[in-house]
């Protein structure tokens, strides 16, 4: 065949070939190298410059709701945005075993305080109240010194390897407890365990951070916050059960170690650190992640996760700062209630013990609801903002605590049991934010354990005073001065917070950008 216009002969078999346009390759992705944007994004091109001016980047916009893997993976993703059955199995299946994992911790941490009384008729050990008293304090310091350390680790090294090391340890620790009988060796153990029990909360936060995304992590926080309080339940009844059963204290400890394991060796079968680690996308992809985070993920991709310079960046954010500077004003209020509560309501209501302990229970039934509330409505009425939540609270709980005495010298019985209730509600609903997603909100998924061990280390010293102090304050000068001061506390942690009240991290990236 020849051409009409210029009388060359053309190969009639090959398909004409457009001379003004060239042929375009495909891309490589800027998010994963492995694809190229067309098997990896579906991306539309456009300028924000006048048409004509050639001299604009041209770049790419998702268009989809989450990445596809790359052609060689055994996983291919459809562009769409359904629910994917797998995905979704999988961050349920995480949010149960880290959820069982942090329950199960407190098993071995309430070994001891179950087996107090039994120590105490064990003739043949010298510990007195005292020498407990020491020993619960070595526990505190090492809590909160291993808060600090193995977040930053889970950041470093992955949850993984940091949550089934504790466990272990935990373990061994708790069955070297049972065989004890010296009070230089209990402060030991003790000591050793409060290091096992802070590889819990913080390298378990940073594995809940990948596979759930800033928009849910309110409400899935606060129903996952849940452990801690059904799991100090069954750690005591566990204890306490099986050391009546076979009528020896030591029990408690052995029991609770061979229940932890148990848990170990499930947590060791089926978690994983991350989506990416079973050849699934990133949380932020799969949830459709703004245009901005994904050019900033692409931008730090050469950045290892768990850097020392991302870890700094974590210590020196302003919102990272004042969230641990509050929740250290918080956390002594929490435990002198949690430790001194039945106390309070014998000297102030000369209740028998029974009595006394069901009045102090209305401060923890208070805990899993307010808990699940204060994530629901971060999410859904404040766009997840977490501050909006916090703040209001800090300042109604400093009210309750200032009127606390003259509330329950006017109700009596019913009146402190809705007192602790209400104390109960507005506390627990900006320490959970706090310690969980407001923590891995401003610290990003990159520097979540980070975050979220530097806002628990410093709960945990506020925990060691509020351990303390009752006993001293209300001693020489009543309880009345010591519920004003724990409501002083309160009201500066809401003043630490107010200028940043309505303050949402930059949207999900690697950044800690805070926005107003």
């Amino acid at each position: 065949m020849r051409d009409g216009n210029t009388g060359e002969v053309i190969d009639a078999s090959r398909p004409p070939v457009s001379a003004s346009v060239p042929q375009r390759q495909p891309a490589p992705s800027p998010v994963n190298p492995g694809c190229t944007a067309d098997s990896s994004l579906q991306f539309r091109e456009y300028s924000t410059h006048p048409v004509g001016d050639e001299s604009t980047p041209i770049r790419p916009v998702r268009t989809d709701l989450y990445l596809s893997r790359p052609k060689s993976d055994s996983l291919s993703y459809v562009i769409t945005n359904k629910k994917d059955p797998r995905y979704e199995k999988w961050r349920w299946t995480i949010f149960g075993l880290t959820w069982i994992a942090y329950a199960g911790f407190y098993l071995t941490r309430k070994a001891f305080p179950i087996a107090k009384v039994g120590i105490l008729e064990d003739a043949s050990i010298d510990i007195g109240k005292a020498e407990m008293g020491a020993i619960d304090g070595a526990y505190g310091v090492a809590y909160a010194i291993g808060q600090f350390v193995w977040g930053m680790a889970g950041d470093r090294f992955g949850s993984r390897p940091i949550v089934l090391g504790g466990m272990f340890a935990s373990v061994i620790v708790s069955v070297a407890m049972g065989l004890s009988t010296h009070v230089i060796l209990f402060g030991f153990l003790f000591f050793l365990q409060g290091l096992c029990q802070s590889t819990g909360w913080a390298p378990l936060i940073k594995n809940m951070s990948e596979w759930f995304s800033q928009d849910e992590r309110g409400r899935v926080f606060g129903f996952w916050s849940t452990n801690y309080v059904i799991g100090g339940m069954a750690g005591s009844a566990l204890a306490g059960y099986v050391a009546y059963l076979f009528g020896d204290w030591r029990f408690a400890f052995f029991s609770s170690a061979i229940a932890l394991f148990i848990i170990l060796i499930v947590f060791f079968l089926f978690q994983k650190n991350k989506p990416q680690d079973i050849g699934l996308p990133s949380i932020a992809l799969y949830h459709g992640e703004t245009t901005a985070a994904l050019e900033k993920d692409a931008s730090s991709i050469d950045e290892p996760e768990g850097s020392w310079k991302g870890i700094c960046r974590v210590f020196r954010d302003p919102m990272i700062l004042r969230i641990g500077i509050a929740y250290f004003l918080l956390k002594p209020t929490r435990y002198a209630i949690l430790f001194w509560g039945p106390v309070m309501a014998y000297e102030k209501l000369g209740t028998n013990i029974g009595k006394s302990a069901l009045i102090s229970t209305a401060f923890e039934a208070s805990g899993p609801i307010s808990a699940i509330c204060a994530g629901y409505a971060s999410d859904r009425l404040f766009q997840s903002r977490r501050m909006p939540v916090i703040v209001p609270s800090l300042f109604g709980l400093s009210l309750v605590l200032f009127s606390f005495t003259t509330l329950t010298e006017l109700g009596g019985a019913w009146a402190m049991a809705i007192a602790f209730f209400a104390i109960g509600m507005l506390l627990h609903a900006p320490e959970t934010l706090m310690s969980g997603a407001a923590a891995v909100d401003f610290g990003t998924r990159k520097g979540a354990g980070s975050a979220v061990g530097f806002v628990n280390g410093s709960g945990s010293i506020g925990q060691i005073l509020g351990l303390s102090l009752p006993g001293v304050i209300s001693a020489a000068f009543g309880w009345g001065v010591l519920f004003t001061t724990f409501g002083i506390a309160a009201l500066m942690g809401a003043l630490i917070l107010l200028p940043k009240w309505n303050a949402v991290p930059a949207k999900d990236n690697e950044d800690t950008e805070v926005r107003p």
